[in-house]
């Protein structure tokens, strides 16, 4: 039962982590160090984004919204800069 045990917990260590799922990913540093996602929130409905819904994923923040263009998007966003971050997606 044990080595049972164990050959689960390698087997899942094996996959890798699997808390960063979008298609981006930031080296933020420490997360004492950003910015509040309520502050980016509001830089981009300034721009005229209509935000939807917002998470950390990544180190990155992952924005679902409409942009200024009336376009549904999924963007990311450096939570120290504000930077937008391309990914493989934003060049289709």
């Amino acid at each position: 039962m044990i080595l049972r045990s164990v050959a689960f917990t390698l087997a899942l260590l094996a996959i890798g982590p699997v808390t960063a799922t979008g298609l981006a990913t930031c080296d933020s540093g420490d997360p004492s160090t950003w910015k509040s996602m309520d502050a980016l929130k509001e830089k981009l409905t300034g721009e005229g984004w209509k935000v939807r819904h917002m998470k950390e994923d990544g180190g990155c923040y992952e924005v679902y919204a409409i942009d200024d263009k009336g376009s549904k998007v999924e963007a990311y966003f450096h939570p120290v800069t504000f930077e937008r971050v391309p990914t493989e997606h934003d060049a289709h």
